[in-house]
């Protein structure tokens, strides 16, 4: 049992029932052959569940499996987690901080740091944007510090960490910040997005991605056309029908299987106010395949045909956010003033855009992640990407490729069942059903 550390304004009582209410937290090496088993039971909160896969996909582990039952207002999760590199957890460190943090969700903290400002942008994508973007910021005196860029449908959302250049601290001027934000505004609006371009200092404290995520629902990047047609292959497939008997609407997502897929859709469900009571994720091969049992959280089902097809349009651009686009380049050296705005003119000037960016610094080196298409969005020519490597340093910004997701399975596992064929089970069978995966009882049937 993890022994909590409460902030000393707490009185007794206060503590008691943050004792009381919080997650068991076990984590198992032995119950699985391929995978760790970690489970979490804890009082039902809404949020609760996104907060425990965050943690999960914060430490770049792989769901494998997941089931999540809840029972009054008790509930528990299982997850089947393995490394990036498909191995169970050993690492004793990993496992202590794995399990005091998820021992820690229902504190609803999250780690906050007032070293940067946080710029937020949303606009209209295009070549070039994102280097007109840090060239603004570096010809202001702003270091940036970190940063997430995501695209899709033709928008763009950017999360980005700045500090002042020569004071090394928050810019903390209101006439400063102004001059940042009017500059971003204007290269955001570009020639015609005069009514959608945002750009906002967020003095909330939000984990990045989540919040990535509420910034393109909020831009409404769900009901906008693909830039790109993708093949049918390529493409999430959403259904979602109403159980009517149990007062349930049940949501299945099918689609390829990636790293922080089931952090991607529960997020969307979660701030589209809808609680998850009970779910199953399986993969099989490179495919994923997700059930969900919801409810709005005033305890109804989906009652309207919009509202279904807003719920299928809103998770199908769950999924298609994160999924990345083009070459990934990888970007490892000395950090210096301008080294951004240099290598994305580059990138511009060499006609390649950029579909989804990761920026970090760590010891005065900056390691950087793009992922870039040509103009028309589709594969960049590999000449090209030869001749950025060498304006850039070849030594410095490589090509890399994704990390496979193992997706080892043991003989005789259940097979997920197509989503177009999704059954209605009964509440009990899906318990049975889970409780028979995690080896607790001989038969489900």
């Amino acid at each position: 049992m993890v022994e909590m550390e409460w902030p000393g304004s707490l009185d007794e009582y206060s503590k008691l029932i943050n004792r009381m209410n919080a997650p068991r937290v076990v984590i198992d090496n032995t119950v699985c052959e391929t995978a760790t088993l970690v489970k979490v039971d804890s009082a039902r909160r809404h949020g609760i569940l996104v907060e425990a896969v965050q943690v999960l996909t914060d430490l770049n582990l792989s769901i494998q499996k997941a089931y999540i039952s809840s029972d009054g207002r008790w509930f528990m999760d299982v997850f089947h987690v393995t490394d990036i590199e498909g191995n169970k957890l050993t690492d004793e460190g990993v496992i202590s901080y794995l399990e005091k943090s998820l021992a820690t969700i229902h504190c609803g903290k999250t780690a906050a740091s007032n070293d940067f400002t946080a710029l937020e942008l949303t606009g209209t994508d295009r070549v070039g944007l994102l280097s007109e973007i840090f060239a603004v910021l570096a010809e202001l005196q702003c270091d940036v510090v970190e940063a997430k860029v995501w695209t899709h449908n033709g928008r763009i959302a950017s999360l980005i960490y700045v500090k002042d250049c020569n004071s090394d601290s928050p810019i903390n001027d209101s006439q400063k910040i102004d001059t940042i934000v009017g500059r971003l505004r204007n290269v955001l609006k570009g020639d015609d997005d005069i009514l959608y371009a945002k750009t906002s200092v967020s003095m909330a404290v939000t984990h990045t991605e989540r919040r990535l995520h509420q910034m393109m629902f909020a831009d409404r990047d769900y009901e906008r056309k693909p830039v790109l047609q993708h093949s049918d292959d390529d493409s999430p497939v959403v259904t979602v029908q109403n159980w009517v008997k149990r007062g349930y609407s049940v949501v299945n997502v099918q689609c390829k299987d990636r790293m922080k897929l089931l952090f991607d859709v529960v997020c969307t469900l979660t701030d589209m106010d809808y609680v998850v009571f009970h779910g199953t994720i399986t993969t099989a091969m490179d495919t994923a395949y997700l059930e969900f049992y919801i409810r709005h959280t005033d305890g109804t089902p989906i009652s309207s045909e919009a509202e279904r097809q807003r719920v299928i349009q809103c998770l199908q651009a769950s999924v298609e956010r994160r999924t990345s686009q083009g070459v990934r380049l990888e970007l490892c050296t000395t950090d210096r003033p301008c080294l951004l705005a240099d290598v994305t003119r580059t990138f511009r000037e060499n006609g390649l855009n950029v579909t989804r960016a990761e920026v970090s610094t760590s010891a005065e080196v900056a390691l950087n992640l793009f992922y870039v298409t040509n103009a028309h969005g589709s594969a960049a020519d590999a000449k090209t990407i030869e001749s950025v490597r060498e304006k850039i340093g070849l030594s410095s910004l490589k090509v890399k490729e994704l990390p496979l997701i193992s997706q080892q399975k043991t003989e005789g596992e259940e097979q997920a069942a197509g989503v177009g064929g999704a059954v209605l089970l009964s509440l009990g069978s899906i318990l049975r059903r889970n409780l028979y995966n995690l080896g607790l009882i001989r038969s489900y049937s």
